[in-house]
């Protein structure tokens, strides 16, 4: 018999991607690292100005009449409040809107519900894909970029957050007369870091500012620290930068995601750490 939490349905809503992932089972496929995480089936993108569902429905055709559950971890509230209509109308039984609470993780600051849930559930996949169990920087490259700290006892004690590649390049151009707008694709692979244009310059900023920056936080943060943190790296820029951040970092592709079933383990009763 399958648990009541397969199939599940989790759904990473951040501010420009919305990211669905389709998991058959909450148990991690390896005996240690990333491999240890919980590896979704099937993964489908959205974009969070996506007024129709219909290719969402399309996604979730292969389940057949089966009924998934769904976890949300959602920082944007205008498409949540659509999507939890439309489960609603499609009659889900099970869709559960994650809060801090509800995460098996330690969160060591003053308000553990105004942290983002998205970085509190990129970090209990790390927590459990550390593999020397010791302290580890978890960094999201997304619309902003968060640099956060977990301690050797596996605890969230907060971390940065600063402005993403897209932002920064949009700033640049809206505040300003004469520099252009820099796409995204544009800071594919590493730029020199003396430009030689406008542009070229742009992008060695953006670029080596965005790698500057999490390096110098993540080294901050674990300053004094006997032991070395591992390094998780994840969002739509982070293959980009992991090795330039740090030449052993994991980069995880769906961390956030599989911290969400993480907590659906949880959640189901099945003896996920805590």
């Amino acid at each position: 018999m399958q648990p009541p939490c397969l199939p599940l349905v989790a759904v990473d809503i951040g501010n420009s991607r919305i990211k669905f992932g389709l998991f058959d089972t909450l148990q991690g496929g390896g005996a240690e690292g990333p491999a240890r995480l919980p590896q979704p089936t099937r993964t489908f993108d959205l974009d969070p100005a996506q007024q129709d569902f219909d290719v969402l429905e399309a996604w979730l055709a292969p389940l057949g009449g089966s009924q998934a559950c769904w976890w949300i971890a959602s920082v944007q509230r205008s498409f949540t409040t659509r999507l939890l209509a439309w489960l609603r109308d499609r009659g889900v039984a099970q869709a559960v809107l994650l809060s801090a609470a509800d995460l098996p993780l330690r969160v060591e600051v003053a308000r553990p519900d105004m942290v983002g849930i998205d970085r509190l559930a990129a970090a209990l996949a790390a927590r459990e894909a550390r593999q020397h169990r010791g302290p580890a920087v978890v960094i999201d490259v997304g619309t902003a970029i968060t640099v956060d700290y977990l301690d050797a006892r596996g605890a969230f004690r907060g971390g940065a957050i600063l402005p993403g590649l897209g932002m920064s390049a949009r700033a640049l151009h809206q505040f300003t007369d004469l520099l252009p707008l820099i796409e995204m694709s544009e800071l594919s692979l590493p730029p020199p870091a003396i430009g030689t244009s406008t542009t070229a310059a742009m992008q060695a900023g953006l670029f080596w500012g965005a790698v500057g920056g999490i390096k110098e936080l993540a080294a901050r943060q674990s300053a004094g620290e006997g032991t070395q943190p591992e390094v998780f790296l994840t969002g739509g820029a982070a293959a980009n930068v992991a090795a330039l951040v740090a030449p052993h970092a994991h980069f995880v592709p769906h961390l956030t995601l599989a911290g969400i079933a993480l907590a659906a383990r949880t959640g189901c009763g099945s003896g996920a750490e805590s």
